[in-house]
Parts: C-alpha cells; sequence; structure tokens
C-alpha cells in the first residue's frame, strides 16, 4: 500500500511516499490516541459525577427517614384516638345503662327520656369555608373536653340515683299501710275504758281484730329486734326501722320471725291470736319515733296512696 502526500510548501510542488508499514504506524497511533482520549474522558466524567450522584443517595435517604417517621407519628395518633374513642364509648355505654336505671326506678317516660337514641338539636348554623380546618391539637382538646363533660355528667347522675335509692330506702322504713290483709279497727289511740279494770286509761296502740291465725303483717322494712312473751303483749314482734322508727306487734298465736332477722313491708311476721292481756284475737299496733308512742292511725290511713302508687 502506498500512500502519497503533495505539498505546496516554499511555492514548489512536492511528494512523499509513504510505504504499507509507515501507513499502519500512523494508523495505530491514531487509534491510540482516539482510546486514550475516551479512556481519560470517560474517567473524568465518572470523576466529576461522583460527588452529585453520592449527594442525591444521601437526600434520598434522608426523605426516606423522614417518610418513615411521619409514618411512624401517624400511627402512633390513630391508635391513641382509637384508644381515646373507646374510652368514650365505654364512659357513654355507663351513661345510658345508669339513665336506664333512673327511668326506670323513677316511673318515667320511656319514650321521652330514650338514652338509646341522640336528643333533638338543631338551629341554623354558620356558613362554612375552605379555610375551616380542624388542627390534630384542636380535635385532641375537643375530645378531651367531650371526656371531662361525660366524667362530669356520669358523676352528677351517680349522685342522683344514690339520693333516689336513699330517699327510697327511707320511704321504704317508714311505716306505711295496714298490719293484717282483713280485719277492722276495734279500739283506737288514746284515751279509753280499759276493758279488764273498767277504769279511763291510755291506750297507746291500734287494735284491728280480724280472723285468728290470719297473717299479721310489717308496715315497714327493718330489721327484728323482738320475737317472744312480753308481759301484757302475750307473742310479740318488735322490729326496729329507720329514722327512729319502732313497730309492735302484739297479741299473736304464733310468731314466724325471730330476732336478727330482715323483714321488709307486707312480709308476714307472724298469725294473728290472743295471747297476753286480751279479750279476742286482734293484733295491737304500736308505732314508737325516737323512743315515743305516736298514734298509728295515721300511718294505716296512708294505705290508700300507698297502694296506688305501686
Amino acid at each position: 500500500m502506498k500512500l502519497v502526500l503533495f505539498t505546496t510548501a516554499n511555492g514548489r510542488k512536492a511528494r512523499l511516499r509513504l510505504g504499507a508499514g509507515a501507513v499502519a504506524a500512523i494508523f495505530g497511533c491514531m487509534v491510540a490516541v482516539a482510546v486514550s482520549a475516551s479512556w481519560f474522558a470517560f474517567k473524568y466524567g465518572q470523576d466529576t459525577r461522583r460527588p452529585y450522584s453520592e449527594e442525591w443517595r444521601k437526600e434520598l435517604a434522608h426523605y426516606r427517614l423522614q417518610l418513615q417517621t411521619s409514618e411512624d407519628q401517624a400511627r402512633t395518633e390513630v391508635n391513641a384516638l382509637a384508644s381515646r374513642l373507646g374510652q368514650l364509648q365505654a364512659q357513654v355505654i355507663r351513661l345510658n345503662a345508669l339513665g336506664d336505671r333512673l327511668v326506670t326506678d323513677a316511673g318515667l317516660d320511656q319514650g321521652e327520656f330514650d338514652f338509646s337514641r341522640p336528643p333533638g338539636l338543631g338551629g341554623p348554623g354558620p356558613v362554612a369555608s375552605d379555610n375551616d380546618q380542624i388542627s390534630a391539637d384542636d380535635f385532641m382538646s375537643d375530645m378531651d373536653r367531650l371526656s371531662e363533660e361525660l366524667r362530669t355528667r356520669e358523676t352528677q347522675l351517680s349522685v342522683l340515683e344514690s339520693l333516689y335509692r336513699n330517699r327510697e330506702l327511707e320511704q321504704d322504713a317508714a311505716p306505711v299501710g295496714r298490719p293484717v290483709r282483713q280485719g277492722w279497727i276495734s279500739s283506737y289511740f288514746g284515751k279509753r275504758v280499759d276493758p279488764f279494770t273498767g277504769r279511763e286509761a291510755f291506750h297507746e296502740g291500734l287494735d284491728i281484730a280480724g280472723k285468728p291465725g290470719s297473717d299479721v303483717v310489717a308496715i315497714a322494712d327493718g330489721v327484728v329486734t323482738w320475737s317472744g312473751w312480753r308481759y301484757g303483749y302475750g307473742r310479740m314482734v318488735e322490729v326496729k326501722h329507720g329514722n327512729g322508727y319502732v313497730t309492735r306487734y302484739g297479741h299473736n298465736q304464733r310468731n314466724l320471725v325471730q330476732a336478727g332477722d330482715v323483714v321488709h313491708r307486707g312480709q308476714t311476721l307472724a298469725l294473728m291470736g290472743s295471747s297476753g292481756r286480751s279479750t279476742g284475737p286482734h293484733v295491737h299496733l304500736e308505732v314508737l319515733k325516737n323512743d315515743r308512742h305516736i298514734n298509728p292511725l295515721q300511718f294505716v290511713l296512708r294505705r290508700r296512696h300507698y297502694e296506688q302508687t305501686q
């Protein structure tokens, strides 16, 4: 192979002939120069990109860490909200149960006080805007206020129930009604002619005559403090009630309770008889208030009102 070069240097034409070896050498040098240039360009490009690539990796790792932290925080807040919601639901259930008991015990209208449905509320509200956004802190504050309000309502209802129960116990402990299921008043409280002496004497009780063996019943809740024979009363049952009340049931044929027994209004205490200082089958009823005898008739006359309220 021949390579011919022409030149016009110095105003003259010249010709240079190169053989195949020289041409191959020149071509080889050119290839070497091109390869070297490419390698240096690649190496320089790697060196210049490495700082930017490392920085991107660090920034990407930082964003991933921020995202994971945000997800963990959101999950924690959701769990806290779920726990608070469960507490509020438990408080609402307790309030509903307490309200239902009060409605039932007080004999209120179930339809008017229905704790299974929300109360009637309404009225025109403010016009909503795009800026009316509630923050997480405001939401938690609202839940805290609602929880505190529910606790306050629960306390108030509990106190109301306690007061109602106490009033109910006081009413049950106050003497009301007749000490027999059937019978008639044979002697009143106060001055009378004594059937044994014929002289005027003060009768401290109320006598109600009836059929021998008929029931003698308690006129109030209480505890039996005496059940046995007592001079003048024959077989007698004494019951102590609250608020200083004591009742006595005398001249029984047989007592059915013992001292220490808890009895309730309407419970049979004894069978009517004529034991002790008696002229015939009847029950001698006495009522004491703070150790002083009072007229039992006022409690017997309350019977109709008591029965109407049951």
